[in-house]
C-alpha cells in the first residue's frame, strides 16, 4: 500500500534554504516549524 505524498505543504529552511515537506510529527505546530532538521535548528545562531 503506497501513499501519495505529492500534495503535502512545503516550506523553505531558514538555514540551508532547501525545501522541506510537512511531517506527521509537526502536525500540531506546523506554523511554527522553521528548520528542516535538528542540525539546522542547532546551527541557527551560526548562519542567521
Amino acid at each position: 500500500m503506497s501513499h501519495k505524498k505529492q500534495h503535502l505543504p512545503q516550506k523553505t529552511c531558514l538555514i540551508c534554504k532547501r525545501p522541506f515537506a510537512w511531517r506527521k510529527k509537526w502536525e500540531k505546530n506546523w506554523e511554527h516549524v522553521k528548520y528542516c532538521s535538528e542540525r539546522c535548528r542547532r546551527n541557527k545562531t551560526i548562519s542567521a
